[in-house]
């Protein structure tokens, strides 16, 4: 289910066949169309709004370009005819699900020496008053932000004007910007920029380096065609070269893609939708993992379960109960496409070691690969060896280990265990590897913990394959 959060559907372009062009995006896919209505004016806000009204699947915006800034302030003098008031009147109907695109743009008055103090002025002074007026109606904000990426940052600390959340649209900076935009708390969105074969390179790299929960696609129709349109005009149905290129490059499905960025659209934009439902089997890439409990003995500082988000990829994993065998047969179904399963989830897999064995079992009847993720504490939550009841069962094993010392490794993940916890994840991995045919510890890169100190233990003295997991990445 695509997303494209950003088009330009009642610009001219579309004028001779607005109607296919909106056919074509559902046949590609396209679940929801956001349309903007800033860019030209008061008039395209009305036409964007009325389009909305038309489509049950397609929802407006409204606001004022900082290319009609000068021309809004301008007409703001006039208390009867206020553009402010009109679009604040605009804003309360409940297809409007943002106030965008908003923001600065210097690109173009930086040319103009003799106006261009008091052009930048008037975009400052229109981007502030949109930004209380998104306040005041409590609708998030979507921001246009073009070689004024100081000034956009700062207006918008000034006037709190994130209060209801807000995107940095077409997002052209570049990973430093994209830290600073993530710190404030908002989504990245990126168009077929990211798809072109020349000059796409910072684009890209912000792309594997902001995580995919903070992602949202868009086309900016009808600008900024994919790379195989390019000198052609932009339209929704294109939103899906945007998701593939993205897929390539953070190494996920079209499906996660897909799947995340249209959760991440619902909620900025609280659009009407279905709550995922809770998951016990789930597919990432090209494996599938099971969620078998939401129990765990440790308390690491960095898991997501500490915010109470147990959402892994998109997947909704906060089980109401712990299932039994029958109903994650039921959940797996036919595993046979799949490259592996996973006994991962967001919790312990090795509590249930007796179910785990079970369905192990089963997978390996089947001839599925079978991984198991853990914390490497099951000999202990068990009070024995428990490696060798894995052999025959498990393929795979990925223990998370996280640090070089007993003394890091009880300020990372304390547990009731305390100081008994590294030696016994330690004791796991040796029995693992004399037992089982692939053993690989891992390591969460958390700020303050030294990772070529971790992987040198794991090489050096445990003598198993290292793995970086990168922080606040889960799945």
């Amino acid at each position: 289910m695509l997303v494209d959060t950003h088009a330009h559907l009642t610009f001219p372009d579309y004028d001779k066949d607005r109607k296919e062009a909106i056919a074509r995006a559902k046949k590609a896919g396209v679940e929801t169309i956001i349309n903007i209505g800033s860019g030209n004016g008061i008039e395209d806000n009305i036409r964007s709004l009325e389009l909305a009204k038309s489509y049950d699947w397609i929802y407006s915006t409204v606001g004022f370009h900082p290319h009609d800034a000068s021309k809004i302030i301008e007409a703001s003098k006039d208390k009867k005819n206020d553009p402010f008031a009109l679009i604040e009147k605009l804003s309360l109907d409940p297809k409007v699900v943002a106030v965008g695109e908003i923001g600065l743009d210097y690109h173009y008055i930086a040319k103009e020496k003799a106006s261009y103090e008091k052009k930048k002025t008037d975009q400052i002074e229109c981007f502030g008053t949109l930004l209380s007026l998104a306040r005041k109606v409590k609708l998030p904000i979507i921001i246009h932000d073009r070689e004024a990426h100081n000034d956009a940052l700062f207006t918008i600390r000034r006037e709190n004007g994130l209060e209801f959340g807000g995107v940095m649209h077409c997002f052209s900076g570049d990973v430093k910007l994209a830290k600073q935009v993530l710190d404030m708390g908002m989504y990245i969105s990126v168009t077929g920029a990211v798809t072109f074969k020349k000059r796409a390179e910072a684009l890209q790299e912000v792309v594997k380096t902001v995580p995919i929960e903070r992602l949202l696609l868009e086309t900016d129709c009808p600008f900024i065609a994919p790379e195989s349109f390019r000198g052609k005009r932009n339209e929704p149905a294109y939103v899906l070269n945007v998701a593939e290129k993205i897929a390539e490059l953070k190494k996920l499905s079209v499906e996660d893609v897909a799947r995340i960025t249209e959760l991440n659209a619902r909620r900025l934009f609280h659009l009407k939708g279905e709550v995922p439902s809770a998951r016990i089997a789930y597919p990432i890439r090209d494996s599938l993992y099971l969620n078998i409990t939401n129990r765990c003995t440790l308390a690491c500082t960095f898991c997501p379960k500490r915010t109470q988000n147990f959402e892994v990829k998109g997947h909704n994993l906060k089980l109401s109960r712990e299932p039994d065998v029958e109903d994650i047969f039921k959940a797996i179904g036919n595993p046979s496409g799949f490259k592996e399963v996973v006994f991962c989830g967001f919790g312990e897999p090795t509590i249930r070691l007796e179910l785990l064995k079970t369905v192990a079992k089963f997978l390996k009847g089947k001839g599925v690969k079978v991984r198991l993720n853990t914390d490497g504490l099951a000999s202990l939550i068990h009070e024995h060896n428990i490696v060798p009841e894995l052999k025959g069962y498990v393929d795979e094993v990925s223990v998370s280990i996280n640090a070089a010392t007993p003394e890091e490794y009880a300020e990372l993940c304390p547990s009731k265990y305390k100081g008994k916890a590294f030696s016994a994840v330690c004791d796991f991995i040796r029995e693992a590897k004399r037992v089982l045919p692939v053993v690989t510890a891992t390591a969460v890169a958390c700020p303050g913990i030294d990772i070529r100190k971790v992987k040198k233990f794991v090489e050096e003295e445990l003598k198993v394959n290292f793995r970086l997991r990168e922080y606040q990445e889960v799945g």
